[in-house]
């Protein structure tokens, strides 16, 4: 894995997060969430009901699927790049006889399966969007969640925040605030809730983080 890649190489990002997740185990990577009570305090917030298609952008191995099915949502499409994350995370998963859960292996700067979604009620990105440094790949990520999400649907945003660090796992970062996200998303998308938040990684490092909440109009 090549974790100073130079300015002008274009990313692996296949490759990368690949390597990341067979090198280390979940629970010791840096973006490990053992309580995703952020997330699901914004999900909660949109009142959305137990059948609702929720999208999770760049899921990894996240703790967040399980958390949903708890707390009864029914209809999950999971996404990452990462075959080996959405292996791992399957292999993990407890689903319940009344959900149904979609996992999709797809670049969200170069989609293919997921441009065939449509009427997403809500779709949740905590740190993938901030990997995406180059103009191309964050417009190619904007005009795909634009194009799946329904109108009335929900947008939650979680990245680094401007004071927050500028690389993660070797990989430059592109920080954000709730300004430059509504900018990206656009005057059809009103900011309904939005904190900063302060994330404690498992080795006790700290990273900084916007998390955010839109809704289509």
């Amino acid at each position: 894995m090549n974790e100073n890649p130079d300015e002008n190489e274009k990313v692996d990002f296949k490759k990368h997060w690949n390597a990341a997740y067979q090198k280390s185990p979940v629970t010791n990577l840096g973006w490990y969430e053992e309580n995703p009570a952020p997330s699901i305090e914004m999900i909660e917030a949109c009142s959305l009901p137990k059948e609702a298609l929720i999208f999770n952008a760049g899921a990894g191995a996240s703790t967040l699927i399980s958390e949903l099915l708890a707390k009864g949502y029914e209809n999950l499409v999971v996404n990452d790049i990462s075959s080996v994350a959405l292996a791992e995370l399957k292999n993990n998963l407890l689903v319940p006889k009344n959900a149904h859960i979609k996992f999709i292996v797809d670049d969200l700067t170069n989609p293919a399966e997921l441009l065939k979604l449509k009427n997403i009620d809500l779709w949740h990105d905590r740190a993938v969007l901030h990997f995406f440094t180059e103009e191309k790949d964050q417009k190619t990520y904007f005009d795909l969640l634009k194009s799946v999400l329904k109108p009335k649907g929900f947008v939650i945003l979680a990245e680094f925040n401007l004071e927050g660090a500028k690389k993660c796992s070797g990989l430059d970062v592109f920080n954000y605030n709730e300004e430059m996200l509504q900018e990206r998303l656009g005057n059809d998308f009103e900011l309904l809730k939005s904190f900063n938040y302060t994330y404690t990684q498992p080795s006790g490092n700290t990273r900084e983080y916007v998390y955010t909440l839109f809704q289509k109009k």
